[in-house]
């Protein structure tokens, strides 16, 4: 059951009614049932065994940490959860990766039949999203940062709660896993600024990017037939229907949970509007991020490996340097893992890893070099101009890095580059080419003046909440404008008789 689909948002409403009708006391356990129920509904409702064990070991692991003082047992219990969830989340996602690598190296040395073979397995909806959440939380145990929850159910559905294990956001239950506990009195406020919040990830999803889907597929599907012009229009629309399916779902599952009085991180602020691909990162995927940084890199740096290895470089390096080239390989095995976080195949360690690290290294060693050039050519590094070349690299940059992800294969992606770079077309954008790519003109126009108006808002949210203005207003001009992003939505939007749209593009994940 999508949840952009009609009798998903009749689920919500359901629960929404009811959820304040109750006593206040029991919303919590009203929202685990819900929780419960979504997954059963699933294709595969029987996988809804994976969440309950991650919970299960969970549980039981930080109540032995509450139980004790002793160091080796604490370190015991964490180190059995951790070999738990990863393991079963390694096993589910990426031991065909595995396999299929050795059979690729083994294709290069001339094996032509298959070493291996893999495993056909069922994967729970968003497994990787709720074993981060769930792990980060036993690990701020462990050190102290949290309490320790000893009812089963409340963290059941802290790790469960419906909305986020559909794509995330990646929670910390140190700051937001209490509130799914505590009663919550109906605010017409919270509730109504929850359902206009849904209304502009629908809109994301069904207005822009399923019609985006069509252009890039076509494409991608094809790309033998469509080279030069034809991939990097394809490329840098795929980069707007990635950004605006993954930042409508967390539109949809933000606002949703505003409307319970559920106030969860924000994951995306304008990354397209980023003058380097390290600022870009800060921006989008922001709690990926965050429990990257705070559970892989800085353990990383603080481990004894890197320790002596800073130690040794800065010897070897001078100082300065020998910390920087450190802190570059432990940053390469934090991309490598954001990578393959994403996915087992190596598009993705590529794509989503390993070519970041590649970009955020250059734009450290190379910043240097470039400030010396523009103080002698006298250029203002904070100039408007500056920054629109900045914002311009950093986005060709991330676009080439969404090559690799959409691509089917590596193999696939260099191919194409190949083809981008070899084939001199430019004019399919006037010519009228482009509307043999499965968007008529008015289509075509409909996903335009959608993209100027995603980008007019964006603009204005780096100034502020746009909601809070549109809150500002006159009743009757809020009423106008909400009104026509409903209809806009409704008359403008991918669905109905024949047309199913598609699944978010991070659900698989």
């Amino acid at each position: 059951m999508g949840i952009t689909s009609f009798y998903f948002l009749c689920f919500f409403a359901a629960i929404l009614i009811i959820y304040y009708l109750i006593p206040k006391k029991c919303q919590w356990m009203f929202l685990l049932l819900c929780s419960i129920a979504y997954y059963l509904l699933t294709d595969n409702g029987i996988l809804i065994l994976y969440p309950l064990v991650s919970v299960a070991v969970c549980y039981g692991g930080t109540r032995m940490m509450a139980e004790t003082e002793d160091a080796k047992k604490r370190r015991i219990a964490l180190l059995f959860v951790i070999a738990v969830n990863v393991g079963i989340l390694v096993a589910l996602k990426y031991i065909n990766f595995g396999i299929n690598t050795v059979n690729g190296i083994a294709g290069m040395f001339g094996h032509t039949e298959k070493l291996l073979n893999g495993f056909a397995l069922l994967v729970p909806l968003g497994v990787s999203f709720y074993t981060f959440s769930l792990l980060g939380y036993v690990v701020d145990v462990y050190y102290g940062i949290a309490q320790p929850q000893l009812n089963f159910r409340k963290l059941a559905l802290y790790g469960m709660y419906f909305p986020t294990i559909i794509s995330g956001p990646i929670l910390k239950y140190r700051e937001c896993g209490e509130q799914f506990f505590e009663p919550h009195a109906f605010d017409y406020g919270k509730v109504t600024r929850g359902i206009q919040r849904m209304l502009w990830g629908l809109l994301k999803k069904l207005v822009i990017s399923e019609r985006l889907r069509v252009l890039v597929d076509t494409v991608y599907g094809q790309y033998d037939s469509y080279p030069g012009a034809f991939i990097w229009v394809a490329t840098i629309c795929y980069a707007f229907q990635l950004y605006t399916d993954f930042s409508g779902c967390m539109d949809i599952v933000i606002g949703m949970s505003e409307s319970f009085g559920i106030t969860l991180p924000e994951n995306f602020q304008t990354p397209f509007f980023s003058k380097s691909v390290a600022e870009y990162w800060r921006r989008w995927h922001i709690t990926l991020g965050v429990w990257m940084k705070d559970y892989v890199f800085y353990p990383l740096l603080r481990s004894r490996f890197f320790t002596n290895l800073n130690k040794a470089w800065k010897e070897k390096f001078g100082k300065k340097k020998g910390k920087q080239y450190a802190t570059f390989a432990a940053m390469f095995v934090l991309w490598f893992t954001v990578g393959v976080w994403h996915g087992g195949d190596w598009k993705f360690v590529i794509g989503s890893g390993l070519l970041h690290w590649f970009y955020i290294v250059m734009e450290e060693l190379l910043e240097p070099p470039c400030a010396k050039a523009m103080d002698k050519l006298h250029i203002n590094p904070k100039g408007k101009g500056i920054n629109a070349v900045r914002v311009l690299r950093t986005f060709f940059l991330v676009c080439i890095g969404d090559l690799f992800f959409r691509a089917d294969s590596v193999g696939d992606a260099f191919a194409m580059l190949r083809g981008a770079v070899t084939t001199w077309n430019p004019e399919i954008l006037w010519n009228g080419a482009l509307l043999g790519l499965g968007l008529d003109w008015i289509e075509m126009g409909i996903m335009i003046v959608s993209l100027l108006l995603l980008w007019f808002i964006s603009a204005l949210q780096k100034r502020g909440s746009v909601r809070d203005k549109i809150a500002g207003l006159k009743l009757p001009v809020r009423w106008i404008i909400w009104y026509a992003l409903l209809f806009y939505v409704i008359l403008l939007g991918y669905y109905g008789p024949g047309f199913s749209a598609a699944e978010f593009i991070y659900q698989g994940f």
